[in-house]
């Protein structure tokens, strides 16, 4: 089975599941490892569909790297893919400029700031509608409330502080300038560590100079990085 079919079949299957069962009689611990269980895939959603926009989900078929880059990110935050594609390209062809729509152009920005900024980029009132639209639906159909709120909702806000945090602040808050380009930094993580961490987005220096790397293809790249780097 592939990364992809796993991700998509384990986060259907942890829905389908956690919705059934009453939640709020799991113990604690348990409940705990299925938020972070969840949140890790639903962040996974969001690796996919960043791989379809570089073309490297699905690279023998254009037209279904497209689609399953659109179903991935429908299902994470029913975000427009065409948008976010656009958006992420902009991100690697002006990094660090004004026209980035990852990076602010204020060096003294907040955190919080920078953060609301970058979902902005990515959120409108249209996807927050059919956000809540989807989570009405399903109580509505006699999901408890709580479900909803831990299998659904919280793990997609804990999902977007990931991929910010370790994918964007951390990396760009860091990036280096050398003659005319801007370059981020990779945070120096074990790649066990990293895959939890963000699925390696972490290695976002490896993934700004090889966009055509998939995502489970970086720590190799990160690796004979930091062998040059050695050797040097």
């Amino acid at each position: 089975m592939s990364w992809s079919a796993w991700i998509l079949l384990s986060w259907l299957l942890t829905v389908v599941v956690l919705l059934a069962i009453p939640v709020s009689s799991l113990p604690w611990w348990l409940l705990v490892a299925a938020i972070l269980l969840r949140t890790h895939l639903q962040t996974g959603l969001f690796i996919l569909g960043h791989d379809a926009m570089h073309g490297v989900l699905w690279q023998r078929q254009p037209q279904w790297n497209q689609r399953l880059g659109w179903l991935s990110l429908a299902l994470y935050a029913a975000l427009p893919y065409g948008r976010c594609r656009d958006n992420h390209h902009r991100h690697h062809q002006h990094t660090g400029t004004a026209l980035d729509p990852d990076v602010p152009a204020a060096q003294d920005v907040s955190v919080l700031g920078w953060y609301r900024q970058f979902m902005a980029h990515y959120l409108s009132g249209q996807q927050m509608s059919l956000l809540l639209m989807g989570w009405s639906t399903l109580l509505l159909a006699g999901v408890e409330w709580l479900n909803v709120l831990l299998v659904c909702t919280l793990p997609l806000l804990l999902s977007s502080v990931q991929l910010f945090v370790v994918g964007t602040y951390l990396p760009h808050q860091r990036q280096q300038q050398s003659s005319n380009e801007v370059h981020p930094a990779s945070l120096a993580l074990p790649a066990w560590m990293s895959f939890l961490a963000c699925y390696h987005f972490g290695y976002h220096r490896e993934h700004h100079d090889h966009p055509s790397l998939r995502w489970f293809e970086l720590p190799g790249a990160w690796q004979q990085s930091q062998t040059l780097a050695i050797s040097s």
